[in-house]
């Protein structure tokens, strides 16, 4: 041992690999205070020769060390032990937060529109962020294509990694956004340019675009009932006056909301697929909205989350596509035919309005994730995504059949289910004799993910049912789950 190193304490390693092991013993001597702030280390020679350990190992501890912050090094002066310790810091920090006053004799003076959106919140938490089986608004996600995903992600990276890191568009990734403007005209009959596409994470952001661009605290605002919860918490957040209007098999009863909320400034509607219900908004209904809203100088958001599931029928054309007015705002996802986690939508603008909303994108998040955008537009480019709509859209039809079927079987006079030829999750109608929250009990106690009808409901007008989402599950998961439910309501 050379002179310099005679009191320097001993290092002790446990059993492991012996690099992991240097480091955490090196980092121990350092946190209880053995090696002290200013404390000169032997050279990574010297220690390798007193413990009998590779000099690769003891470089490695100190890298590892250098880079968490433990250890600094001086040019032609050698290795010292950091005088601020990272973890002295975290403690400091933990202390003076436990100094703090009481945090409920703080007056916060928030948005009072926050206690609102609690009680939106406070329906739906039960049911939130669950993988359960039956749970709704998840698509057939065995069935995505991950390796030929990862290839297209490897393909961008090489492709596009020099543009990343450059101030890119508001609007979204330009080749993503003329795939998308190709695919919607000929599949959903839109009427757009690549101009007018904005690409947003997901439909949640497109409704909050959409209410700060459009709406002032008070103005009136159409939601179906039941409606997605979504956008009565995010017009909620804005002050806005929620007009529960009533749908049924047609979709939303279009003179009722006339004659009794004459004065809205938007209309928010699933024409293609009313959430939750699953109606489709009638042709004679689409008309008389788009010429009222033109008349009235009103705003329509029109959600089309759910049009590429529809199984025999053939495609609707969307509400944007008949709107000769300009007063349609189209929203579309990539989350139901992909996965959840997929937070890629777009936004079809009105041509007056794009500068408004690309300022509203801007001053929300900048913009999306560039790389996503990117493999998307190929793998739209390249015809991988119109295959994939296709596969998953027999898939659900069977997935369909299936849980109908079982359900038949299994719950016969416990469930009534209306015929629908689009969507990922059924409605059943409960019988007077039981209860929706009861139904629902029994699902948890089973570890199914249904949902009660009431979640979506501002009234009590649209009676008891609950909700099961199917999509997501093979055929003999369906009927397992339909078998053990008819088992536990008998």
């Amino acid at each position: 041992m050379k002179k310099n190193d005679a009191n320097f304490p001993s290092l002790l390693l446990k059993k492991g690999v012996i690099k992991e092991q240097f480091h955490l013993a090196l980092k121990e001597l350092i946190l209880n205070g053995q090696l002290k702030s200013g404390t000169k280390l032997p050279s990574s020679r010297t220690l390798s020769e007193m413990m009998s350990i590779s000099r690769n190992s003891v470089i490695s501890g100190f890298d590892r060390l250098i880079d968490e912050g433990y250890l600094i090094t001086k040019k032609g002066a050698g290795t010292y032990v950091s005088s601020i310790i990272p973890d002295e810091m975290i403690h400091i920090q933990t202390t003076a937060q436990h100094q703090r006053v009481d945090d409920k004799n703080i007056e916060l003076n928030i948005n009072p529109q926050m206690k609102l959106m609690s009680s939106i919140w406070d329906k739906s938490l039960p049911y939130s962020g669950q993988s359960r089986i039956f749970s709704i608004g998840i698509g057939c996600t065995d069935l995505f294509p991950h390796e030929l995903w990862g290839r297209l992600l490897g393909r961008a990276w090489r492709q596009f990694r020099k543009q990343i890191g450059q101030l890119n568009e508001p609007l979204g990734f330009q080749p993503l956004r003329v795939a998308i403007s190709d695919y919607v005209r000929t599949t959903r009959g839109l009427n757009c340019t690549e101009d007018q596409i904005l690409i947003v994470n997901g439909t949640q952001q497109a409704i909050n675009l959409a209410a700060q661009v459009l709406l002032q605290k008070g103005d009136e605002v159409w939601l179906d009932e039941p409606g997605y919860d979504g956008a009565l918490g995010a017009f909620t957040a804005m002050g806005a006056k929620i007009c529960p209007v009533i749908s049924d098999k047609d979709g939303m009863d279009i003179s009722y909301g006339i004659r009794r909320w004459p004065n809205a400034k938007m209309i928010f509607t699933s024409p293609s697929h009313q959430f939750p219900l699953g109606g489709t908004l009638s042709l004679s209904r689409r008309m008389a909205l788009l010429d009222w809203a033109a008349e009235n100088k009103t705003w329509v958001f029109e959600d089309d989350y759910n049009s590429e599931f529809r199984y025999t029928a053939p495609p609707i054309q969307a509400l944007q596509g008949l709107d000769k007015q300009q007063r349609v705002i189209y929203a579309g996802t990539f989350s139901k035919m992909m996965f959840p986690e997929f937070r890629l939508g777009f936004l079809v603008i009105p041509s007056n309005l794009i500068e408004s909303f690309k300022l509203a994108k801007y001053y929300a998040d900048t913009r999306t994730s560039y790389l996503e955008q990117a493999t998307l537009a190929m793998f739209i480019a390249d015809g991988h995504y119109a295959r994939h709509v296709r596969r998953v859209r027999k898939a659900c039809y069977e997935r369909k059949k299936i849980i109908t079927e079982a359900i038949q079987q299994y719950l016969p006079n416990n469930f009534r289910i209306e015929p629908s030829d689009s969507g990922i999750h059924i409605v059943c109608w409960l019988p007077d004799i039981l209860k929706e929250q009861d139904i629902i009990d029994k699902c948890r106690k089973i570890g199914l993910g249904a949902q009660p009808l009431s979640r979506y409901c501002q009234t009590n007008s649209a009676g008891h049912a609950i909700l099961l989402g199917f999509a997501a599950h093979s055929p003999a998961e369906i009927v397992a789950g339909i078998q053990r439910l008819g088992q536990i309501i008998a």
